[in-house]
């Protein structure tokens, strides 16, 4: 029997003289059920310490790493098996922060971050092969797991999460007919080698899944440019920072993006960092598990050429978790940027799914303060007002012209500037937990 594991986000832990076997082998879920994404949550039972959320998500706790102690070396490995449905759909897996004790969490109430995505290819359950294994290095884990502070206050838990519609496979694949489960999913946490003595991590949510476009005020900063910022202020100055960034565009309709190789560029504290086109050299290693033959795939294989003209994905496929490093960064406010300026989203269609997280070395957060404040100003340019976007609970803002001249204030998370004139503006938020930011609005 393999052991059960879920795990969480980030830490420090001072290790020595534990050995760990050459590989241990967590399973968090073995081929467990999901619905369609689509209707309503199931009744049907779940193994024992198992949460479903919601058809297309699972969670389960899991040890922290002062009672199972992780290697430096992990790797997430996902197994996902068909059942109906036989269309190329996203997955993920996540961290849940949950505090200490609980029996169960919302999932839009805590901290999560997503460690890993992947894409299902058009498999038809009938046919060999039947499943696919994706794998993804998460040596950063090994810091976050071991940390004793994160562990006295917090339980880990491990989401597994895949969206799949059975509507197509129920006419299409023989035994679907009438049903609605869509795909079956095995979730491990493999690590190797003694866990490794270090400084306490820093780990920083920063965007979970949050949908950007070009024509909604709340996906981007400026409408009609798909762009968004990001601010943060950090407690402490923090070293060996890093920025872990997964994008795709896939989902994202017809008209929206989802075929094409668009230039991203990417900005910490104004300073670009990392420019990169999403997509692989070929699909073809894929091919195998394309056993649906209504998929992108056709009879005869394509040249490179042929696939980077009309695909930025490959079904079937693990999406890039994007390591950025940053250095060392001083307490105080920070931005991160990401821009795909050629993106164009027919008919209102379309986003990228954008999840991104800040690790580093530096003073463990008071577990009050888990979150320092992240937050967004959006629409920005507005005409008439401007959103805090943000998790944190807002106590007052204030409004002031270039001069230092205040102009309006107010209290809440929306700022209205509808009286005040024409130009540039400097939004003064105070947050409750007297943490003050400033941000620059325009309005038009």
């Amino acid at each position: 029997m393999r052991k059960t594991l879920q795990f969480l986000i980030f830490g420090f832990m001072t290790v020595t003289g534990i050995n760990v076997q050459a590989q241990n082998t967590l399973t968090v879920f073995e081929e467990i059920l999901f619905y369609d994404g689509y209707a309503g949550v199931v009744n049907h039972p779940t193994p024992e310490g198992v949460i479903r959320h919601r058809n297309d998500l699972y969670a389960k706790k899991i040890d922290g790493g002062l009672s199972v102690p992780y290697g430096s070396n992990m790797t997430i490995e996902v197994i996902i098996k068909a059942s109906c449905d036989n269309y190329d759909r996203i997955g993920n897996v996540n961290l849940a922060l949950v505090p200490k004790g609980l029996i169960g969490y919302s999932p839009d109430n805590v901290q999560r971050i997503e460690l890993a995505r992947f894409i299902t290819p058009f498999m038809n359950k009938n046919r060999q092969p039947d499943q696919v294994p994706y794998t993804f290095s998460v040596n950063n884990l090994s810091k976050i797991l071991n940390d004793p502070s994160l562990n006295a206050a917090y339980d880990f838990w491990m989401e597994l999460e895949v969206f799949g519609v059975p509507y197509a496979a129920n006419t299409q694949v023989a035994g679907c007919s009438g049903r609605n489960d869509v795909f079956f999913g095995t979730l491990n946490l493999i690590s190797d080698g003694a866990p490794t003595a270090s400084l306490p991590t820093f780990l920083l949510p920063l965007n979970f899944k949050k949908n950007l476009n070009n024509y909604d005020e709340n996906a981007t900063d400026v409408v009609g440019e798909t762009v968004r910022t990001i601010n943060f202020n950090i407690p402490n100055p923090i070293t060996d920072a890093k920025l872990y960034l997964i994008t795709s565009n896939h989902g994202a309709n017809e008209n929206g993006e989802e075929y094409n190789r668009r230039l991203h560029y990417i900005r910490f504290d104004n300073v670009s960092v990392l420019n990169y086109r999403p997509g692989e050299p070929t699909c073809e290693p894929y091919r195998v598990y394309n056993t649906q033959a209504n998929g992108i795939y056709g009879s005869s294989p394509r040249t490179p050429g042929q696939w980077q003209s009309f695909s930025n994905w490959c079904p079937g496929s693990t999406i890039p978790i994007r390591e950025i490093s940053v250095g060392s960064l001083a307490a105080g406010q920070h931005t991160f940027k990401i821009e795909v300026p050629e993106a164009v989203f027919a008919n209102g269609e379309g986003y990228f799914p954008i999840s991104v997280y800040l690790q580093g070395f530096g003073p463990a957060l008071d577990v009050k303060k888990f979150t320092p404040n992240v937050y967004s100003l959006l629409p920005n340019p507005t005409r008439n007002v401007v959103n805090i976007e943000t998790d944190q609970e807002v106590k007052n803002y204030a409004v002031f012209n270039l001069l230092g001249q205040e102009v309006t204030k107010g209290t809440g998370k929306m700022v209205d500037i509808s009286k005040v004139a024409q130009g540039t503006y400097l939004v003064q938020i105070e947050f409750t937990n007297n943490e003050i930011a400033t941000q620059k609005i325009v309005k038009l």
